[in-house]
């Protein structure tokens, strides 16, 4: 894909874009995006199955936190690593994720 732009002195220089580059950055950068909010949903998920944030302490605690494990989820943008939250003394399931 190539494009002219009339800036003074630049008259007639082109501007070469690779659309295959271009398309590969930018669903790489959605991917990333993807993962970061479910991610960040599934902590915040946990957050109020604990009724607390990771490593806080407090007298309403229900629950301690155990870790996390790992899953894969396959998205158009490329594969999504998912960190699901484990809590110890209650059983975390949430409402965005299945096993398939």
């Amino acid at each position: 894909m190539e494009s002219s732009w009339d800036f003074g002195k630049m008259e007639g220089r082109f501007i070469q874009v690779n659309e295959g580059e271009l398309k590969k950055h930018v669903s790489e950068i959605v991917r990333e995006s993807v993962e970061d909010t479910l991610n960040s949903l599934l902590e915040a998920e946990a957050d109020s199955l604990c009724q607390a944030r990771r490593y806080e302490r407090n007298a309403e605690r229900a629950s301690t936190r155990a870790g996390h494990y790992t899953r894969s989820l396959q998205t158009t943008s490329g594969e999504v690593k998912l960190k699901v939250p484990q809590a110890s003394q209650s059983a975390f399931r949430n409402s965005h994720y299945r096993t398939v």
